[in-house]
C-alpha cells in the first residue's frame, strides 16, 4: 500500500520546484530554510512585499496578502524566523509577524504580532506570550510533553 511517508521525496521536489518558481520568477523573498504547504497561498499582485524568515512554516492554504486593492496598498508583509503559521490563517497586508511567533489554524491578523506569542481568532489576538519555540514554531518541550501523555496512558 502507499503511504504519505514514500511520497516525502516527491514532495520534496515538487517544494523545491514551487520554490524557484516564486524566488527566480515572482522574486518573492523566501528564506532558503522556510518550508511551505504545496496549497499555501503566496500574493502574486505585489510578490516583492512577501518575506518569509528563516525556518519558518506556513501550513496548508495559508494566505500571505501584501495588496488591497480598495484602498490601493501595496505594502511589504513579514513572518520573522523560527514561525509557524497555522492552515488556512489569513496574513493581511501589511502585518509583521515578529520571531518565534504560532499562528493558530484559521486566525486572521490584522495587526503586527510581537516575538514570542501566539494568536488566535478573526481578527487575531495574542493569546500567550514569552513562548519558547525551535526551528518552523515546534514547542521546545513538545517531545517531552508527547512522553509524558504516553506515560500517563493519555496518547497512543
Amino acid at each position: 500500500m502507499l503511504t504519505l511517508n514514500k511520497l516525502k521525496a516527491l514532495r520534496r521536489v515538487l517544494v523545491d520546484a514551487k520554490r524557484f518558481y516564486l524566488t527566480r520568477i515572482f522574486g518573492i523573498d523566501l528564506h532558503p530554510t522556510c518550508q511551505f504547504s504545496l496549497s499555501a497561498y503566496f500574493d502574486r499582485t505585489f510578490p516583492k512585499g512577501v518575506h518569509v524568515g528563516k525556518e519558518s512554516y506556513v501550513a496548508v492554504q495559508s494566505m500571505i496578502l501584501t495588496h488591497d486593492r480598495v484602498r490601493g496598498l501595496y505594502v511589504h508583509t513579514r513572518v520573522g524566523k523560527r514561525c509557524f503559521i497555522g492552515a488556512r490563517s489569513i496574513l493581511m497586508p501589511g502585518v509583521q509577524i515578529g520571531d518565534g511567533c504560532v499562528v493558530a489554524a484559521g486566525a486572521v491578523v490584522t495587526r503586527d504580532v510581537p516575538p514570542g506569542c501566539i494568536v488566535a481568532g478573526n481578527p487575531a489576538k495574542v493569546i500567550r506570550e514569552g513562548i519558547d519555540v525551535l526551528a518552523y514554531g515546534r514547542y521546545r518541550n513538545a517531545d517531552e510533553t508527547t512522553l509524558r501523555l504516553k506515560a500517563e496512558g493519555l496518547l497512543d
